[in-house]
């Protein structure tokens, strides 16, 4: 990386990058495990594919850098494209994990979109893979504004340049995806339950 990157903003490094795109390895190196751990949650595949993914996102920011409007958030521009490249990745394969056994976890999940602090919480109990299981077994349009929400923490007005969708919109998206998340925790306690009778 080459020195002061850190010290840029995003927007300060794509002019950069422009004139001189030895500094593109800056954008890279400040968004790859943020976005490598936002295709994961949204999608259910490899490590290996995930990092595929993520070189093609890499690859479409590079390549439409000259397009990007320097009065735009340059994280909201680049969640939304790696947003859409896990779309085509939804359209292509609906893989979804195996439902999850932990009784114990069944309180948490009940009151867990609750809390005001979602993401400090998870930590707290070590559930976010859990979470993230749940979150794949929901439907797509739901599944990542929660992630976007709570796991990525960005705020309405980033949900809705990364979702091209209006505010309104992504606050009812939110509250109708949060009913669906107690849903399937509910569901999958009684499954668990039942069986374990047997």
């Amino acid at each position: 990386m080459l020195d002061g990157c850190d010290k840029l903003t995003d927007n300060e490094l794509v002019k950069r990058t422009l004139s001189k795109p030895d500094y593109f390895g800056c954008i890279v190196e400040r968004y790859e495990k943020k976005l490598l751990r936002y295709i994961l949650r949204l999608s259910a595949i490899s490590s290996e594919d995930a990092e595929d993914v993520l070189q093609d996102v890499f690859l479409t920011v590079y390549k439409n850098l000259n397009d990007f409007d320097g009065d735009l958030k340059f994280s909201s521009w680049i969640y939304r494209i790696t947003h859409n490249k896990v779309v085509s990745l939804w359209r292509k394969s609906k893989n979804r994990p195996a439902v999850f056994k932990n009784e114990d976890n069944l309180t948490l999940f009940d009151d867990i979109v609750d809390k005001e602090n979602v993401l400090e919480e998870l930590m707290e109990k070590d559930m976010i893979r859990e979470v993230e299981r749940v979150l794949k077994k929901m439907k797509r349009e739901y599944a990542e504004v929660l992630v976007l929400k709570f796991l990525e923490d960005k705020s309405y007005t980033e949900i809705s340049d990364i979702l091209k969708k209006p505010m309104g919109t992504v606050a009812t998206l939110i509250n109708r995806a949060k009913k669906e998340f107690r849903g399937i925790v509910k569901e999958d306690g009684d499954i668990y339950r039942k069986n374990k009778k047997y």
